[in-house]
């Protein structure tokens, strides 16, 4: 009976089922037992934490790896097809796809931390030889860093899945409020951050009341933007105009998109605390302050105890 395939041997098939068209992994999840001979009872197998089945699971992180390299995008929520790259790989007839085939994208070195690029053999071995010199520990931790940053893109898309423009909007003011109370920002007092979007909300679109009496405040400006476009300049501008009519100095200015140089250069500029976080920072707190994600499961690592065995 073959083993089930591993994430590296899943990524051709998977990208050969992609450039057909928008798919699913549980659609392609029966193509792919009938490929590889698996039986039922492999079908069913589940990861030691009793979650995914293997093989969904497998395909999974196949998919996520090619989506980093460029080879497939996310259509929306659980549905990708291959990319032109991804199509231009395959007319190529390659035996396989897997982690070195996607290190000459500079996009997956990126997001390995990988930066040589190997494309000769003595490059592939200094390749190989990192990897086998790590320790458990290095690649528990790296392994960790690697699904934190899988799940900090899918925080962001999660966000644009939601279809309608102004249900979006107002559901990203929301989640600003929520992270920045589970921050601490107004912690302990009842009501302390509220969402104020809207028309006639003078420019702002939250607050966060620091003290009992509402005397110190912070004002948040939330603009859901495309990941990859830029806060236009006079937005910032506009954000500290806003917080005089307001009769505060303090700001928060949260957006999924990225913010320019001229952006953080009048920043700089002024004197009023203005704190900008962009798409990237916005997914790093959400994760660390358990916003819009939840525990999975806990790994409990043992060493020896030194105390135990002293004389």
């Amino acid at each position: 009976m073959p083993d089930i395939p591993n994430y590296q041997t899943l990524m051709l098939p998977v990208l050969r089922h992609a450039a057909e068209g928008e798919v699913t992994i549980p659609a392609i999840i029966p193509k792919l037992a009938t490929e590889f001979q698996l039986t039922p009872e492999q079908l069913t197998e589940r990861i030691p934490s009793g979650g995914f089945p293997v093989l969904n699971n497998r395909a999974h992180w196949a998919k996520t790896y090619m989506v980093k390299a460029g080879l497939v995008e996310q259509v929306r929520r659980g549905v990708f097809k291959a990319t032109d790259r991804g199509r231009q790989l395959l007319v190529t007839k390659p035996s396989r796809v897997d982690n070195r085939t996607l290190s000459q994208f500079a996009e997956f070195r990126a997001f390995t931390g990988r930066h040589a690029s190997p494309t000769t053999e003595a490059s592939e071995a200094i390749l190989d030889a990192v990897e086998e010199t790590k320790t458990p520990a290095e690649r528990i931790d790296a392994a960790i860093r690697e699904i934190e940053a899988e799940i900090e893109d899918e925080l962001i898309d999660r966000i644009f899945a939601i279809p309608n423009q102004t249900q979006r909007a107002a559901f990203f003011e929301e989640l600003v409020v929520q992270l920045l109370t589970a921050m601490g920002y107004g912690k302990g007092l009842d009501g302390a951050a509220r969402r104020i979007g809207g028309s006639g909300d003078g420019g702002v679109d939250g607050v966060i009341h620091l003290d009992a009496l509402g005397i110190d405040r912070v004002y948040i400006q939330a603009k859901c933007y495309e990941p990859q476009s830029s806060v236009p300049e006079r937005e910032v501008r506009d954000f500290s105009g806003s917080l005089d009519s307001k009769k505060t100095t303090r700001g928060v200015f949260i957006t999924t998109a990225k913010f320019s140089g001229p952006c953080r250069t009048y920043i700089e500029s002024i004197h009023k605390p203005i704190i900008l976080i962009d798409g990237r920072e916005l997914a790093r707190l959400m994760l660390r302050y358990n916003v819009g994600v939840r525990e999975d499961r806990a790994v409990v690592i043992k060493r020896i105890d030194e105390d135990f065995f002293e004389a």
